[in-house]
């Protein structure tokens, strides 16, 4: 399974997403998308397979993975402070991927309706819902 990870700023949730992904998850091959140096520089030491940079590394990773997993606001243009241009989010928007969304309520992006759980409950709910996607991939019902 091909998990895409994206995040923006010094990359501290893509960090505990692939962190908890590789404990939970061994069959995952995780490439780690920042849309700056930081974040992709965080996300490798936490144990991704493939590291990249940048808007066009987030348009290829987005036609070549099963799952795409970060902060919501990878599919918002101008999100995160701006890191997240609109050719970004357009490519996760439109990619094939299952999408695992962590709804993070900052940058004027509020998302309703949603408990106010810790960044850590986010992380371990996002593992539950790929490990879901995975086991529903093994069965053959995508």
């Amino acid at each position: 399974m091909k998990i895409l990870v994206i995040d923006a700023q010094g990359g501290g949730i893509g960090k505990q997403l692939i962190a908890a992904i590789k404990q939970n998850i061994a069959e995952a091959e995780i490439t780690a998308v920042g849309a700056n140096s930081a974040a992709t520089s965080a996300m490798l030491k936490a144990g991704a397979d493939y590291g990249a940079t940048g808007e066009n590394a987030v348009v290829v990773g987005c036609r070549r993975a099963d799952v795409i997993v970060g902060p919501i606001g990878i599919v918002i243009a101008d999100a995160l402070f701006g890191e997240i241009t609109p050719r970004m989010a357009k490519a996760v928007g439109q990619s094939p991927a299952k999408k695992v969304l962590i709804p993070i309520n900052h940058c004027d992006n509020i998302v309703v309706g949603v408990a106010d759980l810790s960044i850590s409950a986010l992380i371990q709910e996002a593992v539950k819902a790929i490990q879901s996607i995975t086991d529903q991939q093994c069965k053959g019902s995508f």
